[in-house]
């Protein structure tokens, strides 16, 4: 098998495993975090969920950053970088950079001491704030696989 293929392969399957954990923390375990009595249960339960999560997402991200970065250099698509008819690979990059950052930079840094701070003394407005932010995480994660698919496969040529 050509080692392109591989690369896309990888590519499409860290996507699947990434975005789609995003779907599932964002519209399954944070509402059913948020319905819990107990707020240091809240916190707790989501820590230990968004924990091992945090694993995957960190490992599918730079599988796919790696992946699409090989995929860009192998095909030769550096060009589409200065081409706005190609903005679904700027959005697609977009996502991955503002993804890295947040698991890479921001969470280890401060996110994760932040939540924790602010959790205590108002759990409902932390969780609240969380929420919003994985629900614009998730919809720009969900335009950007939808448009890039369409791009990739000729739907968006201008």
């Amino acid at each position: 098998m050509e080692e392109a293929a591989i690369a896309r392969a990888l590519h499409v399957l860290g996507v699947v495993l990434w975005i789609g954990g995003v779907g599932f923390v964002t519209t399954v375990l944070l509402p059913s975090v948020r319905r819990m009595k107990d707020p240091a249960e809240r916190v707790a339960f989501f820590e230990a969920i968004e924990g091992r999560f945090a694993w995957q997402a960190r490992g599918t991200t730079l599988l796919v950053g790696l992946s699409g970065f090989f995929l860009v250099h192998h095909w030769g698509l550096w060009y589409r970088f200065i081409d706005l008819a190609y903005f679904w690979m700027h959005l697609m990059v977009l996502v991955w950079l503002v993804f890295s950052v947040m698991l890479f930079v921001a969470e280890p840094l401060f996110l994760h001491r932040w939540f924790h701070e602010r959790a205590k003394s108002d759990p409902e407005g932390t969780f609240r704030i969380i929420q919003r932010m994985h629900w614009v995480l998730l919809t720009l994660s969900l335009v950007t696989v939808l448009v890039a698919t369409a791009g990739s496969h000729g739907g968006l040529a201008f």
